[in-house]
């Protein structure tokens, strides 16, 4: 069983960044694939990025794109998800989330292992 710790959310002003991190309780992610999600209240869960462990390809979506940033840090086998400009529309709790396959997707389904999230409130 993996375990994934999110950390780094708060409450930040419109304009302002936050940079989320992703541990896991495995040694290194390996081939896996690590995404990013978030749901705000009353919304579904929202695919944000996802980053390949093994060759650091990465997908953003649209809503968030030239904002955050994906990345990954082999040698502390944590992900990070740079947010810059953020926005009151960016408020939610943000999840990483693990697939084994290394399969890069915006569908949540593939995602085996998920984290508790952490809050993220932008104040306008």
């Amino acid at each position: 069983q993996v375990q994934l710790v999110e950390s780094g959310g708060g409450l930040v002003q419109a304009g302002g960044s936050l940079r989320l991190s992703c541990a896991a309780s495995i040694r290194t992610f390996g081939n896996y694939a690590v995404g990013w999600f978030r749901q705000a209240p009353g919304k579904e869960r929202e695919f944000v990025a996802a980053i390949s462990w093994s060759d650091g390809s990465t997908a953003t979506a649209d809503s968030v794109k030239g904002r955050f940033t994906v990345s990954r840090n082999s040698a502390k086998n944590t992900a990070y998800l740079r947010m810059n400009s953020l926005k009151p529309d960016d408020t939610a709790v943000y999840y990483c989330a693990a697939d084994p396959s290394g399969l890069v997707t915006a569908d949540s389904h593939h995602y085996d292992y998920w984290g508790q999230g952490t809050q993220v409130t932008v104040s306008s």
